[in-house]
């Protein structure tokens, strides 16, 4: 049996349950790491990968090593987990003990698993220490994995035993719930986006933006055939595409195709800051996002709360949380999913907007919803009370 600990009541500190680490392109967990309860933060990770920073401090379940005989014992308790709950990546033994030593050698107070498919990691643990436990829900943990029975078992064996749940959308807690997961402390928190960082620039007419993995849940194709068929009239009309994945050659030569390659640039993945300042100067961002045919869909694209923080009006589906973001007719337009014929008329409808003012209005709805620094001092309240919403 692992002991509990003690916890300070004025300093707080959390673990955070992660698949890899450090993933870079998860600008949230990052964020987490360095500001989540002014840094006081240490991390559990299934693998790592280098460089790993020398802060915060990591177990690495992938290093540790048990002895032959203890690796022969636990054939069959991680045999026994994966029919039962779904997984056999549940702690066992002395890597068990090993965490729960980490854990109380950090002084953590809370646990908070990144994503809703890594909440199973730490829960027993986090019961027998006497820590509450939480997971965020972000995307595909609460659509695309929903179809697979393991994951339903786990998901069913897991929740009870956590303090409460965050999802980036209310989307997110109605999809879980529809398959009977539902927790009585819920609560929906966006990634958010940095307002400071993530501001308005001079716009160019004409300027059309995406941005995003070129994967079917984003459908560049539908993104791609809309802006070619609206902007046939209209030569100043160009179109940036940033982002890599298996679709980026086919919808390159779909361009070559459609008769737009002079009007449209494929620029591949690129850093944050090139999307910055892209978004920045952008009039309009266009993202179709749709449910693709394994059920993988979007939580709240941080892609749409960042363009929202840039003063860009944003075209995009009622597809997700999307419809949590974006105002129709304030902030930009959402079309049906795959509705090609509606998501052309929004981009030619914007032609004859006010985009000024529809700039102007994105640019608050970021800053009243979205700033990270409000969405990150709301999740420590959340962190820190107990399931009733008394400060534990």
């Amino acid at each position: 049996m692992i002991s509990s600990v003690t916890r300070p009541a004025s300093l707080p500190r959390a673990a955070l349950v992660v698949g890899n680490w450090p993933t870079t392109s998860q600008t949230f967990v990052m964020r987490h790491a360095s500001k989540l309860f002014d840094g006081r933060t240490c991390v559990v990770a299934n693998t790592t990968r280098a460089p790993v920073p020398s802060a915060p401090p990591v177990f690495d379940r992938s290093a540790y090593r048990r002895g032959p005989f203890e690796a022969v014992a636990c054939m069959a308790p991680m045999a026994r987990n994966r029919l039962i709950v779904g997984t056999g990546h549940i702690p066992t033994g002395s890597e068990r003990r090993a965490i729960a030593d980490f854990l109380r050698d950090q002084g953590v107070t809370v646990i908070l698993s990144e994503f809703g498919t890594k909440a199973i990691i730490l829960a027993d643990i986090a019961a027998e220490m006497g820590l509450p436990c939480y997971t965020y829900f972000r995307g595909s943990d609460a659509s695309k994995e929903l179809a697979l029975p393991r994951r339903r078992r786990s998901y069913a064996y897991v929740i009870p035993k956590l303090t409460g749940v965050i999802a980036v959308s209310r989307f997110l807690l109605d999809n879980l719930a529809a398959r009977g997961i539902s927790h009585p402390n819920a609560h929906v928190i966006p990634s958010g986006v940095d307002v400071r960082r993530f501001e308005p620039g001079a716009k160019r007419p004409g300027s059309f933006l995406a941005v995003g993995r070129m994967v079917e849940k984003k459908a560049p194709d539908l993104t791609l055939r809309a802006f070619a068929k609206a902007t046939r009239d209209r030569p100043e009309a160009h179109l940036r595409m940033i982002g890599d994945g298996p679709l980026l050659a086919r919808t390159r030569d779909l361009a070559s195709e459609l008769g737009i390659a002079g009007k449209v640039v494929f620029e591949g993945a690129q850093a944050h800051d090139t999307v910055r300042e892209a978004l920045a100067t952008t009039e309009v961002f266009l993202q179709h996002s749709i449910t693709a045919g394994d059920g993988n869909a979007e939580g709240l694209p941080t892609a749409i709360q960042e363009a929202l923080a840039a003063g860009c009006v944003v075209i995009s589906t009622r597809h997700a949380g999307i419809p949590e973001a974006v105002d129709p007719g304030v902030t930009g337009w959402l079309s049906a999913e795959r509705d090609l014929a509606g998501f052309t008329d929004l981009i030619r409808e914007a032609r004859h907007a006010d985009l000024a003012t529809m700039s102007q209005a994105a640019r608050n709805v970021a800053l009243e919803r979205f700033d990270n620094t409000m969405l990150l001092h709301r999740l420590e309240t959340v962190l820190t009370q107990d399931g009733s919403g008394a400060p534990r």
